[in-house]
């Protein structure tokens, strides 16, 4: 059964006119005649009554009609749903984060992207960095932020807004009330540190910093995820070096400090595979463009 069929009988049906439908549809009359012909030739039934002066509908015409405005209704959603899909506009989109870039830019671009598409679903997974880029590289997820300077040469990425990393020390610690503090001065405290196996980039990020201040660090415990090194900090377990943004955890029992000597980065990424990227992504990663270029990233 053609489309355009039941458009013509619909039409007609609602004028009861073989010219004024005519004119609505933009076609000639013998067309139409011919298309309503055509359609009770294949239902077997006649659906109108139509004469030199007068078109009226038969009990058949009437269901008919009823169902027949159902189906074109259904296929122009079905037409806008996949009109709105190719232009990013719906779907779903699976997105990895580490647990600290809840305190980055990322629930500001959340929100941005929900605005701007809200009936594209945005599930946000927590995992670790390499968790991520395994899942990046395999086309698991769609994109991830990750706490990252380099990712491998498949993946594509965009860089976060800059982020310093702080002294994060018990609120008790006697330079807790400090401006700024130089790491020197710690050598001989007790550190909690992020796991290496977990998140390479964290640590050797953080090392970098003991290095160029010339000390080697006693690591007393290590965490897999930011949180759980304040909570340790907080807890009197030992002191810290975190991302600046981790000082809205506002975790109670502890002050950030600044590290005296040079600024160092705490880098971070919005990451996707590019053989991975349905308009929907396209449309996430344009949106992280602009609100990441008004934070100055």
């Amino acid at each position: 059964m053609k489309l355009h069929f039941l458009r013509y009988f619909v039409v007609l049906a609602e004028e009861l006119h073989f010219g004024r439908a005519a004119s609505r549809l933009a076609i000639t009359q013998p067309p139409l005649s011919s298309a309503i012909k055509s359609l009770e030739e294949e239902l077997e039934v006649q659906l109108l009554i139509r004469d030199s002066k007068h078109v009226e509908l038969t009990q058949a015409g009437e269901a008919f009609l009823e169902e027949a405005r159902q189906i074109l209704e259904q296929v122009a959603r079905a037409s806008n749903v996949a009109k709105s899909v190719a232009r990013g506009m719906r779907g779903r989109l699976e997105i990895g984060m580490t647990g600290s870039q809840i305190y980055r830019e990322v629930p500001g671009i959340i929100q941005q992207f929900h605005a701007q598409m809200p009936d594209v679903n945005v599930v946000l997974n927590e995992m670790s960095s390499a968790e991520q880029i395994d899942q990046l590289l395999r086309g698991q997820i769609h994109a991830g932020f990750v706490n990252a300077a380099a990712v491998p040469p498949q993946l594509e990425f965009l860089p976060m807004a800059e982020d310093e990393f702080l002294l994060c020390l018990p609120e008790d610690h006697p330079k807790a009330h400090c401006e700024s503090v130089e790491l020197k001065q710690l050598e001989h405290e007790l550190f909690v540190m992020f796991s290496r196996v977990v998140a390479p980039a964290n640590y050797d990020n953080v090392i970098a910093i003991f290095s160029r201040a010339g000390i080697h660090p006693r690591v007393a415990h290590a965490a897999r995820q930011w949180l759980t090194i304040i909570a340790m900090v907080a807890n009197g377990l030992g002191i810290s070096v975190v991302p600046r943004s981790l000082a809205r955890s506002r975790v109670h029992g502890v002050r950030f400090v600044g590290i005296k000597g040079e600024q160092v980065l705490a880098p971070a990424m919005l990451v996707w595979n590019p053989a991975y990227c349905p308009p929907t992504l396209r449309s996430f990663i344009g949106c992280a463009r602009r609100v990441l270029a008004g934070s100055g990233a």
